[in-house]
């Protein structure tokens, strides 16, 4: 029997009345997203009561203003996928920011200096050291990781690079010659083409949230000589091997029923109309906010500053570029490619009340990596990178020494990657 994700409902929108047949499919469709939206529509509307549409406008853009999430930046580049389309990234490289003090007190900032005179007068030519690969999630951008990108700056080889048709870089050109759906295969060999420009040398750590996590099983499924060769550790941030269309958004069956059969459709029509579309999502920004905070967090106590950045990040993905990923997931099945990836250091994440890729398909991950730690953060959503960043932080942290990777501490500190070590490790289940 066919998946309803994968076989998304046919929505007509060309020839007489064609739009019409599809308000009408999105009419039914309705039904699904607004069992999806009601505990956060009711929110909404206790909000309305409280203050005008003027006065949350602005309350908006003075987060905006405030916050300082999404402002690290790197030296950027420019990686060419298989298909031609620009890939965008940036590379934090250890010398470029002075090290983290110990006790976390801001260091020199000329420390960083005296080292790279040293190489460079000395004329010598270092092992190249190893990289931390970040791969964002859906409707994401590389922004997504700023707290780890603070918190690894001036310590480690870092590169951070949006997927194609998200953030910086352009969109698929394949998607947009409507020769080819979008594909976790296609994301996989996206990374491949970051790598090979951004990090050509040295070990490679890969990270990679919801379908960044994806993006690094469908690399290591069809580069299994680069994985051998390169990669000293993996890390799967509240992400699936598979098995998607079962997930039921933290809703009653009838609920899930109508979201996977109704749902692809009405994307399918809302991309070929994206600019009515995003008309609509502008006039409805309330409530999609309520939605966006939902499903992002854990908790009602998340800080407003990094609750309006996740509803930023999440509403700057175009309605076409929502739609043209969607059924990807419905096709992902990326179990056997964990295999490669089973005796190197890992870790496994996810937020106790994920509901995008709740902590059952973590924990599917885990039991075919037994050199991984898995852990299960209280009280986080599936942007637990955001919610709880410290935890992420620490459980990062804590897999790059376990890769063998000395993190910078302070103005003497030498950063290294060391040997790239492939021990089976011992699998702690925190649950």
């Amino acid at each position: 029997m066919a998946d309803p994700l994968a076989t998304p409902v046919p929505v007509p929108v060309s020839g007489p009345g064609g739009w019409a047949r599809a308000g009408r499919r999105a009419g039914i469709a309705g039904v699904a997203i607004g069992v999806l939206a009601a505990g956060a529509a009711a929110g909404v509307a206790v909000e309305r009561l409280a203050m005008g549409r003027d006065v949350r406008r602005r309350a908006r853009q003075a987060l905006d203003a405030a916050g300082p999430y999404g402002t690290l930046r790197g030296t950027s580049g420019t990686a060419v996928a298989d298909d031609g389309t620009e890939l965008y990234y940036e590379v934090e490289e250890a010398d470029d920011f002075p090290p983290v003090l110990p006790d976390g007190t801001p260091p020199d900032p000329q420390a960083a200096a005296p080292r790279r005179r040293r190489r460079r007068f000395a004329g010598r030519r270092d092992p190249a050291p190893l990289t931390v690969v970040f791969c964002h999630g859906y409707c994401l951008t590389q922004d997504s990781w700023h707290f780890q990108r603070a918190a690894l700056r001036g310590r480690v080889r870092t590169v951070y690079w949006d997927q194609r048709s998200h953030g910086r870089s352009a969109h698929g050109i394949s998607q947009l010659a409507g020769d080819e759906p979008v594909t976790i295969d296609q994301l996989g060999r996206d990374l491949k083409a970051v790598v090979d420009a951004a990090a050509p040398e040295g070990p490679l750590l890969l990270v990679g949230h919801s379908m960044g996590g994806m993006t690094i099983m469908a690399f290591a499924d069809q580069f299994p000589d680069a994985v051998r060769d390169r990669v000293a550790g993996a890390a799967f941030l509240g992400t699936s091997a598979g098995d998607l269309g079962r997930v039921t958004f933290g809703l009653p069956a009838a609920g899930a029923w109508a979201v996977r059969h109704f749902v692809p459709g009405v994307l399918k029509a809302l991309g070929s109309r994206a600019e009515l579309a995003e008309r609509g999502r502008q006039a409805t920004a309330d409530l999609f906010a309520g939605i966006i905070k939902h499903y992002s967090f854990g908790t009602e106590g998340v800080d407003p500053g990094v609750a309006r950045f996740a509803e930023r990040l999440l509403e700057s993905t175009p309605i076409d570029v929502v739609a043209e990923f969607y059924p990807a997931f419905a096709a992902h099945e990326k179990d056997e490619a964990l295999a490669l990836l089973r005796d190197l250091p890992g870790l496994v994440l996810v937020g106790d009340r994920d509901m995008v890729t709740p902590p059952e398909h973590s924990e599917r991950i885990a039991a075919r990596l037994p050199g991984a730690t898995f852990e299960v953060i209280e009280n986080a959503g599936h942007l637990a990178m955001l919610e709880r960043p410290e935890r992420v932080n620490d459980a990062l942290a804590a897999l790059l020494a376990r890769a063998g990777v000395r993190l910078r501490t302070g103005p003497g500190a030498e950063p290294g990657a060391g040997p790239v070590r492939r021990p089976r490790g011992t699998s702690r289940r925190t649950l």
